[in-house]
C-alpha cells in the first residue's frame, strides 16, 4: 500500500514539475541519490521542492539521476524519501542563474523497518564521514565566503568554530584545543597532501595565502579530536576536503578578481553519453594592485607574487567505475630587504628588523588518480596513487647596519617528495554493519640541505644535509555498528611505521553515538593518536670537533596524545541548535632537549628559528576545555553563530618545569550573525533578481603568549635575542578584532554577477603580535597585527 502512494505522489510530482514555474530569472536543480554506506544509485528516489504550493519534484532515473527544471533562482530546499531509508532534506541551497545547481545525496537505510513512511531531517552539521561521532561537523563551501573575515579560506571559516582560533591575522594558521597548528592533517579527496598554502614552510600547515581554491570544492568534513581510524599522522585536527565534480551537461564558465587572486575558472562534459566531466581553475596574485593603492596585506615593503592551478577531470563507466584525475599546485615567492628599505620611514615591518634580507620561495603539488569501483550491491573499493612535492628555499643575509652591504648568513634549501598509494574496501553487512579496511603506503623522498655562519667559527656550518628516501606505512580497520537507528557504535584501529628508525604506534579509537530523542543526542570518543616529527629534525647534524658529523635525532619516535571527548546536542527547532563539549588530551613523547631546557616540540610554529640538535621523546603536555555553540543554521535568509572556549594548554620541557604552551590563550568568544534580503520585483516578467547580504562577526579572545626580549643580548648582538629562561610567560592583552562583509548578486537570465566588500578589524583595533628589539633606536618594541584591511572582490560566473 505504501508503495502504491509513493508511485501515485512520484507520477503527480512529474506531472507538475514542469509546468508550475513559469518565472523568467529560473535555473536547473540536477544531482544524483546514493546509498551512504555502498555508494550504490538509488532508482526510483522521490525528490520534492519544498515551500511550494502544490509540491514540486520529480523522481531518480535507473542510474539515480534526477532534473528540477525552471526553479526560480533564490533559496531552495531539497527533501529526497526512498522506501526503507531516512529522509534526508538540504535546506536552504543558493541556486543562481548563472550556474546549476548539482545536489549530490547519500541515503542512510534504517535498522528498524516500518510500515509507514516516517519523514525524518536530516540533522544539519552533521558529517559526511559515517564514522565520525563527536568533535566533526560539515562546512558548506558557501560558508568559506559568507562568514565576514573568511576571505573564501577554509582555514579562516574554521576559525569561527568552538575551540578553534588564529594563530595572527596574516597566516591563517588554525590552533585547535590548544594544539600546535603543526599537528593538523590536509586530505583532498582521500589522500594526505602538503601544506596547501603558498609561502608555506616544510612541517608547516598554514601560510598567508591558501592556494585551496572554494569555487572547485565541495561540502567537506573537519574534525577537532578524537578522529575515525582511517585518519593518522596528526595530532589535532583533520581537514577532510573534497573536490567537487565538474558539470556533466553543460559548459560553465566562472571569472573573479579578489584577495586570493586573479581568477578564471571553465568546467562542462567530456561526454554526455555517460557523465564524464572537467573542472579546471587558474588563479594569479592580486598583491601588486593591493599594495599600489595603498592596502596594508601584512608584508611590510615586501611583495608576494604567487599562481595556483586546480584541476579535476571524472569519468564515469559501466564495467569498470570511476576514475578520477585531480591535481592541485602553485608557486610563490617573496623577499623581505632590509638594505632597500625606507629610511625615512619607522613603519612597523618586524619582517626587515634585525638587519636582514629574507628571501623565500615555495612549490607544493600534488596529482592523484582515483578508481572507484562497486563490486557487488553490498561492496565497494577505491584505489587511489599520485605524486606531491613540496619545495622551500629560504636565504638570509645579514646587513651592515655602517654599509648596507648584505652578507651571507643562512641557506636552507628543503625538498619533500612523496610516492603514495592507498586503498580500502567498504563491506555492508546488512543494515546495522558496516566495515571499512584500507592501507596506505607513501614513499618519502628527501633532498634538505640547511646552513648558517656561525661568527664564532667565522665559517658555514651545515646543520642538514640529506638525500635519501624512507617509506611510512598506514593500516586500519573501522566497523560502524548500529545497535538500534539512535544507537550507534564506532570502534577502530590504526597502525602506522616509519621505516627510517622502526617507529610505529598501535592506535585504538572508539566512539558512541546515543540519539536520547529525535532532537537530542550525547556522543563520546576516545582515541590514542600520533605524528612524525618533521625531517629536518631527523636530520639534524652536530658537529664533531674532526669536522665529521652524527646525527643525534634519527631514531625519534612519534609523538602520541590520548584524546577524550564528551559532548551534548540539542536541535530547538530544525534549525536552531545547542551544543556542549568537554575534552581532555594527555600528550607524550613530545620533543625536548636532552640536557636540561624549557625547550618542547609542542610549541612549534610558535616563531623560534631554529629547533636545538639533540632531542629526546621525554617531553609531556595536556590540553583541557569546555566548549559550546549556540547556532541557528541559515533560514529564511538569517542565520547566526556563537562559539565559547574555554581551555588549558600546558606542557613540561626536561626541565620538568611545568609552563603555559605558546598556544594557551585560555579563552575564545566568536558571534556571527548574517542576513540575506532580496530586493528585486516579484513580477512575473523581471529581468533581474538582486539579493545583498550584510554579514559580520566579534571576536574577543585571550592574548598571544610571548618570550620576554633580552635586551642587553641584543644589543650586544645587534639582533632580537629572547630570554629562553623565561619561555611565553608574559601574555598580551586580549584579542579584539570586528569584521564586516557586504555583498550583492545580480541573477540575470543566464549569467550572476556578485560584489562583495569584507573589511576586517573594522574598527582598526591594535591587537600585539610580538615583541621585538629595534636595533636602530635600541629599544624594545611591539609589533602589531594587522590595522583595518579592506578586501573588495567580483565573481561573474555564466
Amino acid at each position: 500500500m505504501n508503495k502504491l502512494k509513493l508511485f501515485c505522489l512520484s507520477a503527480l510530482l512529474i506531472i507538475t514539475s514542469n509546468k508550475i514555474f513559469t518565472q523568467n530569472i529560473t535555473q536547473t536543480v540536477k544531482g544524483q541519490v546514493i546509498e551512504k554506506q555502498t555508494l550504490a544509485s538509488l532508482p526510483g528516489a522521490t525528490i520534492i521542492l519544498l515551500e511550494t504550493d502544490p509540491l514540486i519534484g520529480t523522481t531518480t532515473n535507473n542510474d539515480g539521476y534526477f532534473v528540477l527544471e525552471n526553479v526560480p533562482v533564490g533559496r531552495v530546499s531539497l527533501q529526497v524519501r526512498y522506501i526503507g531509508y531516512h529522509t534526508a532534506t538540504i535546506n536552504n541551497l543558493n541556486l543562481i542563474s548563472g550556474k546549476e545547481l548539482v545536489v549530490n545525496v547519500e541515503m542512510e537505510e534504517k535498522v528498524q523497518k516500518i510500515d509507514e513512511v516516517v519523514i525524518t531531517a536530516t540533522r544539519k552539521g552533521e558529517t559526511i564521514n559515517q564514522m565520525t561521532s563527536i568533535s566533526a561537523r560539515t562546512f558548506s563551501v558557501e560558508e568559506t565566503q559568507r562568514f565576514a573575515g573568511a576571505m573564501n579560506d577554509v582555514s579562516r571559516m574554521a576559525a569561527n568554530y568552538a575551540g578553534v582560533c588564529t594563530s595572527n591575522d596574516a597566516l591563517n594558521d588554525i590552533v585547535i584545543r590548544g594544539n600546535s597548528p603543526s599537528g593538523l592533517l590536509w586530505q583532498l579527496d582521500g589522500v594526505d597532501i602538503p601544506n596547501p598554502n603558498h609561502f608555506g614552510q616544510l612541517g608547516a600547515t598554514g601560510g598567508p595565502v591558501s592556494m585551496l581554491n572554494n569555487n572547485v570544492l565541495s561540502n567537506s568534513d573537519f574534525m577537532t579530536g578524537a578522529f575515525p581510524a582511517e585518519y593518522g599522522n596528526a595530532l589535532s585536527g583533520v581537514f577532510d576536503l573534497r573536490m567537487r565534480n565538474g558539470n556533466y551537461d553543460k559548459h560553465e564558465f566562472l571569472g573573479q578578481v579578489g584577495f586570493n587572486g586573479f581568477e578564471l575558472g571553465a568546467e562542462g562534459p567530456i561526454s554526455k553519453n555517460n557523465n564524464s566531466s572537467y573542472l579546471i581553475n587558474y588563479r594569479y596574485s592580486t598583491m601588486g594592485v593591493m599594495q599600489a593603492i595603498g592596502i596594508d596585506f601584512g608584508a611590510g615593503t615586501a611583495l608576494p607574487n604567487y599562481q595556483d592551478l586546480t584541476f579535476k577531470f571524472n569519468f564515469l563507466t559501466k564495467k569498470i567505475g570511476k576514475i578520477s584525475i585531480f591535481g592541485l599546485g602553485g608557486i610563490s615567492d617573496i623577499n623581505f630587504l632590509y638594505s632597500e628599505r625606507d629610511t625615512t620611514k619607522n613603519d612597523e615591518d618586524f619582517y626587515t628588523y634585525d638587519n636582514r634580507d629574507i628571501l623565500s620561495k615555495s612549490k607544493m603539488g600534488v596529482i592523484g588518480i582515483s578508481h572507484t569501483l562497486i563490486i557487488n550491491s553490498t561492496t565497494y573499493s577505491k584505489l587511489i596513487v599520485g605524486a606531491s612535492v613540496m619545495f622551500n628555499e629560504n636565504v638570509v643575509d645579514s646587513v651592515s647596519t655602517e654599509t648596507n652591504i648584505p652578507r651571507p648568513y643562512y641557506h636552507g634549501n628543503f625538498t619533500d617528495s612523496r610516492i603514495f598509494g592507498n586503498f580500502y574496501i567498504n563491506k555492508k553487512i546488512n543494515s546495522q554493519n558496516n566495515f571499512r579496511i584500507g592501507v596506505d603506503v607513501k614513499r618519502i623522498g628527501m633532498n634538505l640541505t640547511d646552513s648558517v655562519y656561525d661568527a664564532s667559527k667565522d665559517r658555514f656550518v651545515t646543520m642538514v644535509d640529506n638525500n635519501d628516501f624512507t617509506y611510512l606505512y598506514e593500516a586500519y580497520i573501522q566497523w560502524q555498528y548500529k545497535l538500534t537507528d539512535n544507537l550507534v557504535f564506532n570502534p577502530g584501529i590504526h597502525y602506522q611505521q616509519l621505516v627510517l628508525n622502526n617507529s610505529n604506534s598501535l592506535e585504538p579509537r572508539f566512539g558512541i553515538k546515543w540519539h536520547l530523542s529525535n532532537t537530542q543526542s550525547l556522543g563520546f570518543a576516545y582515541g590514542l593518536h600520533s605524528i612524525s616529527q618533521p625531517l629536518t629534525v631527523y636530520f639534524k647534524q652536530v658537529e664533531l670537533p674532526d669536522l665529521n658529523h652524527f646525527l643525534p635525532n634519527k631514531n625519534l619516535d612519534f609523538t602520541k596524545s590520548n584524546h577524550f571527548v564528551l559532548g551534548y546536542d540539542i536541535y530547538f527547532k530544525k534549525n536552531l541548535r545547542f551544543k556542549a563539549e568537554v575534552y581532555y588530551q594527555d600528550i607524550f613523547q613530545a620533543l625536548v632537549e636532552q640536557e636540561e631546557s624549557a625547550y618542547s616540540s609542542l610549541n612549534n610554529n610558535s616563531f623560534t628559528r631554529f629547533s636545538p640538535d639533540s632531542l629526546q621523546n621525554t617531553g609531556t603536555g595536556y590540553n583541557y576545555g569546555l566548549e559550546l555553540t549556540f547556532e541557528r543554521f541559515l533560514d529564511k535568509g538569517l542565520y547566526y553563530l556563537f562559539t565559547g572556549s574555554l581551555y588549558e594548554s600546558k606542557y613540561r620541557g626536561s626541565d620538568g618545569v611545568l609552563r603555559n604552551t605558546a598556544f594557551n590563550g585560555n579563552y575564545v568568544f566568536n558571534a556571527l550573525a548574517g542576513k540575506e534580503f532580496e530586493l528585486s520585483s516579484r513580477k512575473q516578467n523581471a529581468k533581474h533578481k538582486k539579493f545583498i547580504t550584510i554579514d559580520a562577526k566579534i571576536t574577543y579572545a585571550g592574548g598571544l603568549r610571548y618570550t620576554p626580549v633580552d635586551v642587553e643580548e641584543s644589543m650586544k648582538n645587534h639582533q632580537t635575542e629572547l630570554d629562553e629562561t623565561r619561555p611565553f610567560s608574559e601574555q598580551f592583552d586580549s584579542y579584539f578584532r570586528a569584521d564586516i562583509r557586504i555583498g550583492f548578486r545580480l541573477d540575470g537570465k543566464k549569467v550572476s554577477q556578485e560584489m562583495a566588500i569584507d573589511i576586517r578589524n573594522v574598527t582598526n583595533h591594535k591587537n600585539p603580535y610580538m615583541m621585538m628589539f629595534n636595533t636602530t633606536t635600541g629599544e624594545e618594541e611591539m609589533i602589531n597585527q594587522l590595522g583595518i584591511y579592506p578586501i573588495a572582490q567580483f565573481r561573474v560566473i555564466f
